[in-house]
């Protein structure tokens, strides 16, 4: 009996624990907020520009690969274009989410070993500096949408919570692959390089008509559902019931692993840093 019994109250105990820590660091909601904006801000400390070097460079690379691809693919500009613009702001969150997770708490060292803070306070840090990124470029869009004179109408609002799914997956995907990155410190490596090749396999710039009847390679990529919830909208498209049920299965899958990783090795993850 008692054998029994004390792993399922050790077990009950991590789990309180961890929801507690969730709760906890989003209450501390003024203090990650700062430090994600003073992330950035650090990174482009004394430039001209500041973080509006994010938004340049963003600005030049959908101009220059969209007057390119749009020829190579035979494509007109102005319907390239804007699905270029969407997909490089999408995937730009989605890439930073992941490429970056491997340092959210080997990052933090100094903090976790000297402050005592809920763990997930580091999650809401990371991600909310990615969202703050993602409005600084945002400004593209409405400069696509202005320019080749579109406008995709109340559609747009579908946008909204989509973004909050890829917000939230991000979340949960940073928090286990920050823990598995603190344990095993070639994991950012491998992600980066699996990140890139994904890249190419979704269609970011290249459009999904193209692959004419292997629909089988996107409807088994995840990235392009999590894409395309929030870029079909902002084209005046609404996503379709496939797009919904692939990341409502995407999000459950992210969230069992991010749960079990976080109950099982939050209490190591200071020693591992």
């Amino acid at each position: 009996m008692i054998s029994t019994t004390m792993p399922a109250q050790k077990t009950y105990g991590q789990i309180r624990l961890a929801v507690r820590d969730i709760v906890d660091g989003a209450a501390l909601w003024p203090l990650w907020g700062k430090l994600g904006w003073n992330d950035i801000l650090q990174r482009y400390r004394r430039s001209l520009l500041g973080p509006l070097w994010l938004t340049a460079s963003m600005a030049i690379m959908v101009v220059a690969l969209g007057m390119l691809y749009s020829q190579i693919l035979k494509i007109a500009l102005h319907d390239f274009m804007p699905f270029l613009c969407v997909g490089l702001l999408v995937w730009g969150l989605i890439s930073a989410a992941l490429t970056e997770a491997g340092a959210l708490f080997t990052g933090a060292e100094s903090y976790i070993k000297q402050v005592r803070l809920p763990y997930s306070a580091y999650v809401y840090r990371f991600i909310w500096g990615k969202i703050i990124i993602f409005a600084h470029n945002f400004v593209i869009y409405f400069g696509v949408l202005i320019y080749f004179k579109i406008w995709p109408g109340s559609t747009a609002l579908w946008a909204i919570p989509g973004f909050l799914l890829l917000t939230l997956n991000g979340a949960l995907a940073s928090l286990y692959l920050g823990i598995v990155s603190a344990r095993f410190r070639d994991i950012p490596q491998i992600v980066a390089s699996v990140t890139q090749i994904v890249f190419f396999l979704t269609p970011i710039m290249w459009k999904p008509e193209l692959l004419r009847e292997n629909t089988a390679l996107l409807t088994f990529n995840p990235f392009y559902h999590l894409c395309e919830v929030v870029r079909a909208p902002l084209l005046g498209q609404l996503p379709s019931v496939d797009n919904y049920v692939a990341v409502a299965l995407i999000t459950a899958v992210n969230f069992l692993l991010a749960a079990a990783f976080f109950v099982r090795f939050r209490a190591r993850i200071s020693y591992w840093v």
